[in-house]
């Protein structure tokens, strides 16, 4: 029998396992991975993607000069890369301008970015705008950053290899040619309410002017995943706010990160006309306790992070004349982004529909309200595999400006970016501790996108814009880290190029993003953070995002 059948067939088997057989593999055979990579020697320190060692991984990244150069996206040896989808694919189901995958066909054919990806596998076929078709059991889903109400969500169908169904868009426009949606960028699937959520990636800097009923744009969107896939939003129950990664746990609780920029400020505060290129903190790290964890709608408590040094909560600090450099240089915050520290974290209630209605609010004035930590610019975050869904890790972007990395004061702030660690209360979750895993540098910047490999490595992709890339002269990377050497250096896995669009005349350079390593399961069990995942039925994926955008799957070639 074939490779290839023999995995079909394992596919499949997973596949039909129902109630505790399911998850009783899945512990039985994550043991076995356990204790084979424990009783080995050397090759057990290595880091392990797909089966495959890194073996020191990529040593140098592309450089970002001239901005009009092609590269070619580096991976070590052993890796390759599949390409899944390319901007310009045709959609099974067009909609107004929306007719491709990643380019609107509209008259300067924009880019529209898509972002973070879902993959699933699921026991039948959910149909689609094709009646009777067959779309396969394996999709890869994600969700378009594209603004002017026009973002969308997208299907791709792994098994169908004909181009006229291969790519489906789950989001058409209305009458008025538009989605009515924007920025939609993070995304994930729920076993508890069998839907997927997306994210919006809209809102505030600064308060909005009058009138004060305004509301970022941001929010959450639940699409069902059987055909039709007719959206709806959960603005009143979850709220408005720059929403962007997105999580459940075992319990149902939904954990989401936020991404809004906050207010610039000089980098020298003795120097009134040195540049303004480092940012407050300004964006925060929730969770959503559901009334009913098979119906959002149903409504919950909104809580958001609160960090307390020293004995008090680190709030949020506005600027203005008052505080003209808001919370940037506070030595609380050198004492939050200092390793080998640890501070105590509560949730706080931020919004009850119970008390508070279902009519939509401003998530981050609420967690201003109430108290909460900001942060700089949180992306993405992911449980830690075996931890019992009381770990979890989160990255935060920074400044994404040399000018302001430079600064050593700011640079201990977290100005390069940094990844997180938070610990909660085993018992009853409420509580916890707070750490700091990894603080970025110039090599190792504007963390964006992780996802696990198993308990033992990480991914973190970066996202350093085009000013950072022209400053350093270096495009992204994707960084493994081994979490079983605290304070190593990370193993570079990728390191991106550009392609042909990005590098014309005032395009935007690529970033990986959506990078994500799933076996697909959709099951409570097989939440991500539940068990390590079993590497034969794992895949790797990310996006090169701008330019031709590009959907890639990591392949081991073995060799």
């Amino acid at each position: 029998m074939h490779h290839e059948e023999i995995t079909r067939m394992a596919r499949k088997v997973r596949a039909s396992l129902k109630g505790i057989w399911r998850p009783a593999l899945r512990i039985i055979m994550g043991l076995a991975i356990f204790t084979a990579a424990t009783t080995t020697n050397s090759p057990a320190q290595d880091i392990i993607i797909l089966n495959t060692p890194l073996n020191g991984g990529v040593t140098k990244t592309n450089p970002a000069n001239p901005a009009t150069a092609t590269s070619d996206n580096i991976l070590p040896p052993g890796f390759s890369l599949r390409e899944i989808a390319k901007g310009g694919d045709l959609l099974e189901n067009p909609s107004g301008v929306i007719t491709t995958f990643g380019i609107l066909s509209n008259a300067t054919s924009t880019a529209t970015e898509p972002d973070q990806n879902t993959y699933l596998v699921l026991d039948h076929n959910p149909g689609g705008p094709t009646p009777g078709y067959d779309y396969g059991r394996q999709f890869l889903f994600q969700g378009h950053e594209n603004s002017g109400d026009l973002a969308y969500v997208t299907r791709i169908n792994l098994e169908v290899t004909d181009p006229a169904h291969r790519i489906t868009l789950l989001t058409p426009v209305g009458a008025d040619g538009l989605t009515h949606f924007n920025s939609i960028d993070g995304t994930v699937w729920n076993p508890f309410t069998k839907t997927l959520l997306f994210t919006q990636e809209a809102g505030f800097v600064t308060p909005p002017p009058p009138p004060a009923s305004q509301l970022p744009t941001g929010g959450v969107i639940e699409v069902p995943v059987d055909w039709p896939s007719t959206p709806r939003t959960l603005y009143g129950i979850l709220g408005r706010g720059g929403f962007e990664g997105i999580h459940p746990d075992d319990k149902g609780n939904l954990y989401i990160a936020e991404d809004v920029g906050g207010t610039f400020v000089n980098i020298d505060p003795l120097n009134p006309a040195s540049v303004k290129t480092a940012r407050n903190p300004n964006s925060f790290i929730y969770r959503f306790l559901p009334y009913k964890v098979s119906d959002l709608s149903a409504g919950g408590k909104l809580q958001a992070l609160q960090v307390r040094i020293a004995g008090d909560p680190l709030t949020f600090v506005p600027v203005d004349v008052l505080a003209p450099f808001g919370d940037v240089f506070s030595q609380n915050q050198l004492k939050l982004h200092t390793l080998g520290t640890s501070w105590p974290i509560h949730w706080v209630t931020i919004h009850d529909t119970a008390k508070d209605g279902m009519a939509d609010f401003d998530a981050s004035a609420a967690a201003k309200k109430a108290g909460a930590t900001p942060f700089k610019r949180p992306e993405n975050l992911a449980f830690l595999p075996e931890s019992g869904f009381n770990t979890f890790f989160f990255t935060v972007t920074g400044d994404t400006d040399a000018t302001a990395g430079n600064v050593k004061a700011l640079a201990d702030r977290g100005a390069w970016g940094a990844i997180f660690r938070v610990d909660l209360n085993e018992q009853s979750n409420i509580r916890g501790r707070i750490s700091i895993f990894a603080i970025g540098d110039q090599f190792h910047a504007a963390f964006d996108n992780l996802t696990f490999v198993d308990k033992n490595v990480l991914l973190a992709a970066e996202d350093r814009g085009d000013t950072l890339h022209d400053q350093l002269n270096i495009l992204d990377s994707v960084w493994a880290y081994d979490l079983r050497k605290p304070n190593a250096d990370p193993v570079r896995f990728i390191a991106l190029g550009r392609d042909t669009v990005a590098s014309v005349p005032g395009g935007e350079d690529n970033e990986p993003t959506g990078v994500l390593v799933s076996d697909g399961d959709s099951s409570v069990a097989g939440l991500l953070g539940h068990v390590s995942l079993v590497p034969d039925d794992s895949r790797l994926f990310f996006t090169q995002q701008h330019g031709e955008n590009t959907v890639y799957e990591v392949q081991a070639t073995g060799q």
